[in-house]
């Protein structure tokens, strides 16, 4: 999750029908792109260059790169509405288990299209959490806005995708991202309602589609507010250390410290390196990362609620989707 600060602004917009959806293809280095696209007023897109991403990422920088929930802070300072009092850092050191206490975490078997993302962003490596899910592509990978934004400023490069991570080993590939996407809310304000973003990845070696080898979860936007969720990632602040796969599971309920996001959170104590990673409703408490994707891992609150949030998926979100999926 963010275990980050909070940003302010407008809510999603919310609507009463629900979109099924698919995935997509790409690398990662910098390059910007024509953002807005006529048919999708809402999203900005950067290409990237996946020229030599896979060799900058050695064993060394993934284990020494920052836990991006710092970037959720930092999009916050740029100047979002939110009291800044009220959300944390996101340190490492931070966001430790009270003592005695067990976590209220799950530890989960790696998940194929579960896994963990890397990227640069200025001279900084940062780790986040992402999914790979359904689309026309075949090759979108869903995370946080701010593990590929600044939120607002620039997009992300040396992004790479591992799904199924543990301890160390990419055991179904490493993907780099070509394009990058994310709703214009995000990339030019930091709103926190519309932290979500969509990386495209390209075929590996032998040609195959990100979803031919991982498979990719369904999408769901536009949904009820309150619903059951369970929450993937991979935490790697204090107690935990990113290496393995973790999971929460609850009931959403509103953040009424900042309405404005129109934010959710379940309970969870998720830290740093968890941003981005997948939240599924309609799946069971016992079988894994099934059910269809619904948000992401975004925000939480340094007062020991342990309590995480995500945005609500909307059409602002479903657009960045939908434009990501085609590319």
């Amino acid at each position: 999750m963010t275990r980050t600060r909070s940003l302010a602004t407008g809510f999603l917009s919310l609507s009463a029908a629900a979109a099924l959806a698919l995935s997509t293809a790409g690398g990662a280095a910098a390059a910007p792109a024509d953002s807005e696209d006529k048919k999708y007023p809402s999203v900005v897109s950067e290409v990237l260059d996946a020229a030599g991403v896979a060799d900058y990422w050695t064993s060394e920088r993934m284990r020494s790169a920052i836990p991006g929930d710092v970037l959720a802070g930092k999009a916050l300072e740029r100047g979002n509405r939110a009291s800044a009092l009220l959300v944390e850092k996101g340190k490492k050191s931070e966001a430790k288990a009270a003592k005695g206490k067990p976590t209220i975490a799950q530890s989960e078997a790696p998940v194929k299209h579960v896994g963990k993302v890397f990227f640069t962003l200025g001279t900084t490596n940062y780790v986040c959490s992402g999914n790979a899910v359904a689309s026309g592509n075949e090759s979108t990978v869903a995370t946080a806005g701010h593990c590929l934004n600044e939120g607002p400023g620039e997009f992300a490069t040396n992004f790479l995708f591992v799904p199924a991570y543990e301890n160390g080993t990419a055991p179904l590939g490493e993907w780099t991202a070509t394009s990058l996407h994310a709703p214009t809310q995000w990339s030019s304000k930091g709103d926190m309602a519309y932290d979500t973003g969509f990386a495209v990845v390209g075929t590996n070696a032998a040609g195959q589609t990100l979803t031919d080898v991982v498979g990719g979860s369904g999408v769901l936007f536009n949904q009820p507010y309150g619903l059951n969720y369970k929450a993937f990632g991979y935490p790697a602040a204090s107690p935990f250390n990113g290496e393995t796969l973790k999971s929460c599971t609850g009931t959403a309920g509103s953040d009424k410290r900042n309405p404005q996001f129109g934010s959710q959170g379940i309970p969870c104590d998720m830290t740093g390196g968890s941003s981005g990673g997948p939240w599924f409703i309609q799946t069971s408490t016992d079988t894994g990362a099934t059910g269809f994707q619904n948000s992401i891992n975004s925000y939480g609150y340094n007062n020991g609620s342990a309590v995480m949030y995500g945005p609500y998926w909307g059409s602002v979100i479903q657009e960045a989707y939908d434009f990501a999926s085609t590319r």
